[in-house]
Formats: structure tokens, C-alpha cells, sequence
């Protein structure tokens, strides 16, 4: 049933009642819980991927993506009940739906540049599969004016112009570990369309899964702008805290104690925090934060020295960890050539199994430079996975000469250091993540360096 510009009502009930199809592109960890979702909630759900493992997957009843709490039961019971089906050809499950939304990854080419080909490629599809009344959903974060210059102009390419097929960019806010939770009911669902029936029909059908309702704004382009400053805002405060955290060395003050007061709510009557540093660490990781800044400084004129600046600080960490390092084994008596140094944390965050872009990755590769002994441990990783990435996976801390905890994992925050102390060959920390209080490594006789710590 196409929806385009009817009434909130009509929309809400033909969506529930099984009389809307929509299709997916990308079932990846945002695309495969939005996809049962709206499955579960009435909707017949044509999930598209390019991967044909995932759509066997899917079609089987299991769920391709791990550690999402709920995915897994949602999955099957949609598909026993089929309201969620998965296929390759995205040309075709345009034919079939009114509804296409598009979440398929952006990263980043060689030279920082917005790789946008996932997006492209989708969306041509799309067109060729498109009729009137379709609404075309972009969920993907994209540099700001993607929606209306880029996609615009090949969703086009079908013969229908604007006003008889919708545009709407409404951006995932989702993440890894809590999709279900973030999707349906965590943040408000930030809608903008081309038009006033785009942005009217995709709020309409963001009502029918999310509790906390949603939040139209005046044009796709103040929506993609709303999610790529979100993270641009992180990753210049990041930044702020991680320099700060160097100048809190010099002077000789705990950077820890220092944010944490100067978080406090300075008037009483409001609760308003004067300021909000973040955590100081080892580096940003993940698809979002690393990321967002170029879909800004690549695609503007304007002066973005700041958000550049930013940047370079934060990819500056990992390599500030391995001069911690170089100085923590030259204090032992140790260099670097040689020594055995375990890495802990691989994932860019606690409890979530990514690293793309995670600071272990260049850590590693300066250590292997300086032909040191590299062993990596993650929880979240299997002894395969890791030796696949080409480092020898161990666990153990004996004979060790340095451990660097990268990730702050609640695994890691249970040691027993005093037991660690009596297993390593060499006693150096290099804590990136504040896991270890600083006073009790000592006591046990380690060289601690770290970051957000005196």
C-alpha cells in the first residue's frame, strides 16, 4: 500500500496491520534490528543484503549478528510468521515495497575522503525498482546535503520526479550491544524530508516503533547535520580532555580528579554541570566518532581548523601509548626490541566486539616496527580471530614485560595485579583507560604510566 502523504492515522494502521511492505538495505548490526523491529510490529519486511551467508541466514531463522540482547527470538519468530524475509536482489524488493530505507555502512576512502559507493549503489538500485508513491528512507550518516545533491538526482533516474515519490533522511542512533533498545524506546527519531508529505509520512512511520516519539526538523540537511555534529561534538571534547590530560601531567595534578570536579553541578538550584569533559584515553575507535569530522573537513569550505586540530590530537594517542611504553621499559632496564609486551582490548570499547578503527591496531603496528614481542588478549575475541589478525593470542601474564590495557573491558577491572606482579618477568603498566588504581600498582612494585591517571 503506498503511504506517501496520507494522514498519520491511515499510515500508523496500514503499517500494524501487514498492508505496508518495506525494504531494508543492510543487515548489518543497525539494518538487521530495524528490520525485525518493524516486523514485529506489524509490517512485511524485505530485508536486502549483498552478503548471501546473511540472507541464507536470515531466511533460516538465524540471526547473523552476535550480541544483540533479544535479536536472536525477534528473528526467528518474524520469519516463522513471514513478515521478514531476505534476498540479494535490491532491485526487486524495490518493485515489491512502499517503503525502502537505506543503511548500508559510509566510511572512509584512503586519503579521509567520504566513501559513499554503499549509499550510491543502493540507492540506484532502488530507482530502477521504484514506482509512484514510494518513500525512500536514508538512515546512513552522510555528509551533510547528500540527501538532496547526491541521492536526490539518482533516485531521479527512475522518471519520477519530487512530490510523487518521498525522500526522507532520519538517522540511525543506535549502538552496538543495545539496537533494540536504543532503536525503540532510548533517543527521540530526528525526521527530515525533501518536502513537508516526506517529512510527514517517515515521521508517521517512525511513530509506530519508537516510544519516545519523534522530532521533525526543517530539511534532510539540518537532520544529516544534527548526527555528523553529534559526533563531531565528541570528538572535539575527546580531544580537549586528552590534551588536558598531558597538560595535568606536566603540572602534577590527577586529570581524574580534576574533570570530575570541575563536572560537578556548580549551582544547585539547576543542576547544570559548568562543563562536560569526557573520558581521556589511548584513542577513538568505532565506524562513527573517527569518521564524522571528514564528512565535515572534506566536503566544506569553510575554515575547519578546529575539528582538524581535534583530530590529529586524537589519532596522536596511540602513538603517545607507545612512547609510555618505550619510557615505562627503559625505566626496568628494558627497550622495546624484545621485550614481551601484552596487549589487552582489542574491541574499540567495553563490552562491543568492533575495532574498526580502534588505537590497538596502530599500537600494534609501531610495536611490531620497533620488533617487540606482541601478544593480544580481548574477551571478546576468540584465540581464531585474534591470530587471524596476525598476533599471538594469550591470556596469561607470565613471563610478560609490559601490559598496555587499551580497552576498558569490566574483565580487566577484576585482576588481581598482586597475583599478576608475581607472574610477569618485568612490572610495567601502561593503563590507557583508567582500570588500575595507580597507588596500589606501585605499591606492588610496577612502573605505572597512563592516561587520565597522575
Amino acid at each position: 500500500m503506498k503511504i506517501l502523504g496520507l494522514e498519520k492515522e491511515t499510515i500508523v494502521a496500514a503499517l500494524t496491520h501487514g498492508q505496508v511492505t518495506m525494504a531494508i538495505y543492510g543487515l548489518g548490526k543497525m539494518g538487521l534490528p530495524l528490520a525485525v523491529i518493524f516486523a514485529d510490529k506489524g509490517a512485511r519486511v524485505i530485508g536486502v543484503d549483498s552478503n548471501q551467508r546473511v540472507v541464507d541466514a536470515i531466511n533460516a531463522g538465524e540471526c547473523p549478528v552476535a550480541g544483540e540482547p533479544g535479536l536472536p527470538e525477534m528473528l526467528q519468530t518474524n520469519v516463522a510468521g513471514g513478515r521478514l524475509t531476505a534476498t540479494s536482489d535490491g532491485v526487486s524488493a524495490a518493485r515489491e515495497a512502499d517503503v525502502m530505507v537505506v543503511l548500508v555502512p559510509s566510511l572512509l576512502n584512503a586519503d579521509n575522503s567520504p566513501d559513499l559507493s554503499a549509499v550510491t549503489q543502493v540507492c540506484l538500485n532502488v530507482s530502477r525498482g521504484m514506482t509512484r508513491g514510494d518513500i525512500v528512507i536514508l538512515e546512513t550518516t552522510v555528509p551533510p546535503r547528500t540527501t538532496e545533491d547526491v541521492l536526490l538526482p539518482i533516485l531521479k533516474q527512475s522518471g519520477l520526479k519530487e512530490g510523487e515519490f518521498g525522500l526522507a533522511f532520519c538517522p540511525e542512533r543506535t549502538s552496538s550491544g543495545r539496537a533494540i533498545q536504543d532503536i525503540t524506546r532510548s533517543y527521540v527519531k530526528v525526521i527530515g524530508g525533501i518536502d513537508a508529505a516526506s517529512t510527514a509520512t517517515a515521521a508517521a512511520i517512525y511513530s509506530v516503533i519508537n516510544e519516545k516519539g519523534v522530532r521533525t526538523v526543517s530539511s534532510a540537511t539540518v537532520a544529516e547535520a544534527v548526527k555528523v555534529f553529534e559526533g563531531v561534538y565528541r570528538d572535539v571534547n575527546i580531544a580537549l580532555s586528552n590534551e588536558l590530560a598531558l597538560v595535568c601531567k606536566e603540572i602534577g595534578v590527577d586529570p581524574v580528579e580534576v574533570f570530575t570536579v570541575a563536572n560537578e553541578p556548580l549551582f544547585a538550584e539547576t543542576g547544570h554541570p559548568y562543563t562536560t569533559f569526557l573520558q581521556p584515553g589511548a584513542g577513538v575507535g568505532g565506524h562513527c566518532i573517527p569518521v564524522y569530522p571528514y564528512f565535515v573537513t572534506r566536503t566544506v569550505k569553510s575554515d575547519t581548523s578546529l575539528i582538524k586540530t581535534a583530530r590529529r590530537r586524537n589519532e596522536s594517542m596511540p602513538t603517545y601509548v607507545v612512547n609510555m611504553i618505550i619510557e615505562g621499559l627503559n625505566e626496568v632496564g628494558r627497550s622495546v626490541k624484545d621485550s614481551n609486551i601484552l596487549v589487552l582490548g582489542l574491541a574499540f570499547r567495553n563490552g562491543v566486539k568492533e575495532f574498526r578503527y580502534s588505537p590497538t591496531i596502530p599500537i600494534i603496528q609501531r610495536l611490531r616496527e620497533l620488533r617487540a614481542n606482541i601478544f593480544l588478549y580481548d574477551p571478546l575475541y576468540s584465540r581464531e580471530e585474534i591470530e587471524a589478525l596476525g598476533s599471538t593470542y594469550t591470556a596469561s601474564c607470565r613471563n610478560m614485560d609490559c601490559l598496555v590495557i587499551v580497552t576498558d573491558h569490566k574483565e580487566f577491572k577484576t585482576y588481581d595485579w598482586s597475583d599478576i606482579s608475581r607472574q610477569m618477568r618485568s612490572k610495567v603498566i601502561i593503563d590507557g583507560r583508567q582500570i588500575v588504581d595507580p597507588s596500589q600498582a606501585r605499591k606492588l612494585g610496577f612502573v605505572y604510566k597512563g592516561i587520565g591517571h597522575l
